[in-house]
């Protein structure tokens, strides 16, 4: 199994980390959807829909992360992403934030780090082996923004103190 998915095009871990690459790029466009009523919508936008778009070319074709535009684009992105992260988490950090999903940048934070986990796995995932360990951390990283996004939809309550741009787009 430790062949690199070029030779086995068609095996199920392939196929999963397909997959899982492209309910991401769901996901990613989902939240670039819900970002247009943000005061800084623009910015956010572009934070979510460039690793939506990365993931639907994963998604098309395993061996794009080995092309010279997608590696310079998603390191780009991870780069300047990780120092927003920084920011960010420092701040959370310094005010003793826990409670993070009921503060604006603690959303904004773990949505963004989100995107940077996300395209770290995906680096050279075209011509490293896609072995259990990598497709099996998708599947659970997949799985948790569709969850945690449907429990706080249903959970309106903990929703109640965000503003009301995060409350409206979906």
């Amino acid at each position: 199994m430790g062949e690199v998915c070029a030779a086995q095009e068609k095996s199920w871990l392939c196929v999963t980390w397909q997959t899982c690459n492209v309910f991401m790029s769901v996901f990613f466009s989902l939240a670039t959807y819900v970002q247009v009523n943000d005061p800084d919508a623009g910015l956010w936008m572009v934070g979510y829909g460039v690793p939506a778009v990365l993931c639907a070319l994963i998604g098309l074709n395993l061996h794009v992360t080995e092309t010279l535009p997608w590696r310079r684009v998603a390191d780009l992105y991870v780069m300047i992403s990780s120092a927003v992260v920084a920011m960010l988490g420092w701040k959370l950090y310094k005010e003793r934030i826990t409670e993070i999903f009921q503060q604006e940048e603690g959303r904004e934070f773990s949505g963004l780090m989100l995107t940077v986990v996300w395209l770290v796995m995906c680096r050279h995932s075209g011509r490293a082996p896609v072995g259990m360990l990598r497709v099996s951390t998708a599947v659970a990283i997949t799985v948790f923004p569709f969850v945690a996004w449907l429990y706080y939809y249903i959970n309106k309550e903990l929703t109640s103190n965000w503003p009301t741009h995060c409350k409206t787009a979906i």
